[in-house]
């Protein structure tokens, strides 16, 4: 591994959290606040087992025992609660810290949610497309998109500047407890996917979670942990997946080289030469 990587984050894993009274019916969203909605005790359950889940990944992928975590939460009722279950599966001096993080917190929908102007609403969210359509006193995705890279920043100036605190010769874990929406958008951001591309993505399931690790060349991927089928079932095309496999031993220099979308999509220079430029000139 190129020596610049060294205090880097071994794996950041993304984590949705577990069933909620809203995932089980949505009316509670009329009554309940939506920071204040509960986990449901099936949804305790999936947050023990992930977390016994995700201790026995990161172990046996160190091969060793100089690993620990840091946790960042959404400041929301389940995912909190999400968290102190999937704690139970790390031993206190595994874990470095948590900080809890208004930025990953869910997509704001509007305050109380009528049921019924709820489902025609994200009907019409169908027809004008998941990531620009902005809630009626809510967000869209676009503005969840915003305040995700702006936590990003923040997470690289903690990295850069090891507040974390970490060992060099221990392999760092960062888990990020939130929902749904906000991880797709962060895997945009992070892998610089398109507004397009995002709009193929499904959701995470309760307590899924999803693992970014560093390659051999400095660059994260999710193809380490992850099989092609998983990641085609997440909605992610063959351009994303060989992008992916391509993360796992590819140079950070090399990358403007291989993404193929951001080019491609705007210069079609099939039909031009050099030759045709330097007549041009």
């Amino acid at each position: 591994m190129v020596q610049e990587n060294k205090l880097l984050p071994k794996r950041i894993i993304l984590m949705r959290h577990g069933e909620s009274a809203g995932n089980i019916d949505a009316a509670a969203y009329s009554t309940t606040p939506d920071h204040k909605i509960p986990l449901t005790e099936e949804g305790r359950v999936q947050a023990r087992e992930a977390g016994k889940k995700m201790r026995e990944l990161i172990s046996s992928a160190c091969g060793g025992e100089r690993w620990r975590v840091f946790f960042y939460v959404s400041p929301y009722e389940r995912t909190r609660t999400t968290l102190r279950e999937v704690g139970r599966g790390f031993s206190r001096r595994r874990v470095i810290g948590v900080r809890e993080e208004c930025r990953i917190r869910e997509q704001d929908f509007g305050n109380f949610q009528v049921e019924e102007r709820m489902r025609v609403v994200k009907e019409t969210r169908e027809r004008f497309g998941r990531f620009y359509f902005r809630f009626p006193e809510g967000e869209s995705a676009a503005d969840v998109y915003d305040r995700v890279s702006s936590f990003l920043e923040s997470l690289w100036r903690d990295v850069d500047m090891n507040r974390l605190h970490v060992d060099p010769s221990t392999e760092l874990n960062l888990v990020i407890v939130t929902h749904g929406l906000t991880s797709r958008v962060f895997m945009m951001k992070w892998f610089k996917w398109t507004v397009q591309q995002f709009e193929h993505l499904n959701n995470f399931g309760n307590c899924e979670f999803r693992v970014l690790e560093l390659g051999s060349g400095g660059e994260y991927s999710l193809a380490i942990h992850h099989s092609e089928e998983e990641m085609s079932e997440w909605g992610m095309s063959e351009d994303m997946i060989r992008d992916q496999k391509w993360r796992v031993d590819g140079s950070r220099g090399k990358f403007n080289d291989f993404c193929p979308w951001h080019l491609d999509e705007y210069f079609d220079c099939s039909g031009v030469t050099d030759e045709d430029e330097e007549d041009e000139n």
